[in-house]
């Protein structure tokens, strides 16, 4: 009968000591709130940055994009872009919009900063360009995608 209660008695004392205080699980939830709260603020300052990036880089392949059309025609291909409308396109295919946020300017080497207006990158059949480097900006970043008129090629800096 002694071993019963003793047996009895170890039972009760696992089953009271099991389980967490009130105090740790509102501990817990205080910690998970604050590294909830701190992740949403960290995030909402990369989404402008990486919608950037994300633009710079479809801009950047839409003109090389441009360029090959222009050497495998064989004839010249003009890329347009809007500044009053914020988009761009090549010639013959659907408009491509400009996120809201992001300010758009032209650097051409002989008119100077252009910000209105459309502007025109003309692509020979032998792989040379015509036209400025495009700034990309938010608040934070500046992206510039600069062409080499001779090589042909847009790199994004």
């Amino acid at each position: 009968m002694q071993a019963a209660k003793n047996k009895m008695n170890n039972v009760k004392s696992k089953i009271t000591a099991a389980g967490f205080t009130l105090l740790e699980v509102i501990l817990v939830l205080f910690l998970m709130s604050l590294i909830l709260g701190l992740s949403t603020v960290f995030f909402a300052n990369i989404l402008p940055s990486s919608r950037l990036n994300a633009t710079a880089r479809e801009m950047s392949a839409a003109i090389r994009y441009a360029r090959h059309l222009a050497v495998i025609n064989g004839e010249k291909q003009t890329m347009t872009i809007n500044l009053d409308s914020r988009y761009y396109s090549i010639e013959g295919s659907a408009q491509k919009k400009i996120p809201s946020g992001i300010t758009l300017k032209v650097i051409d080497p002989l008119l100077g900063e252009v910000r209105t207006g459309d502007y025109l990158l003309i692509f020979n059949a032998t792989g040379a360009m015509e036209g400025g480097t495009i700034v990309l900006s938010t608040e934070k970043k500046t992206l510039s995608i600069q062409l080499d008129p001779i090589v042909g090629a847009a790199v994004i800096r």
